[in-house]
C-alpha cells in the first residue's frame, strides 16, 4: 500500500481515535494490507474519546459509557449501584478516554486480521 494513503489514515485517525503508544504497530501492520481493506478501516465507526468522557461525567453513574464501549454487563451493574455508588463513576472519569481508544484499536484489528 502506498505509504502516502498511511500516513493519511494514522493523521487523520490515528491521533485522536488510538492509543498513540500503539500508532507505529498500526502503521506497520496497515503498510501490508490491501487498498480496499483501507477503505473498510476508514468506514469503521470509531467512538470519539472526548464524547464518550462526557457521556461519563454527566450518565456515567447510569453506566451509559460502558454501554457505549460495549460493556453491558458492567453498565447493568453500574446502573444498578448508581455508579458504585459514585465511587466506581469517578474513577471511570479517569480511565474512559483510554477504554475507548483501546476499544477502537481492538476493533481496527479485527479487520486487519
Amino acid at each position: 500500500m502506498d505509504s502516502n494513503k498511511v500516513d493519511m489514515f494514522i493523521a487523520s485517525t490515528g491521533t485522536k481515535y488510538l492509543p498513540s503508544e500503539k500508532l507505529m504497530a498500526v502503521r506497520s501492520s496497515i503498510e501490508t494490507l490491501e487498498d480496499s481493506k483501507l477503505i473498510i478501516l476508514q468506514s469503521l465507526n470509531y467512538k470519539d474519546p472526548i464524547v464518550v468522557f462526557l457521556i461519563s461525567i454527566f450518565f456515567g453513574y447510569l453506566g451509559v459509557d460502558r454501554f457505549i464501549l460495549g460493556q453491558v454487563g458492567l453498565g447493568i451493574i453500574k446502573l444498578i449501584t448508581l455508579g458504585g455508588f459514585g465511587i466506581w463513576a469517578i474513577i471511570d472519569w479517569f480511565t474512559v478516554m483510554k477504554r475507548t481508544k483501546e476499544k477502537n484499536y481492538n476493533m481496527l484489528l479485527e479487520i486487519i486480521k
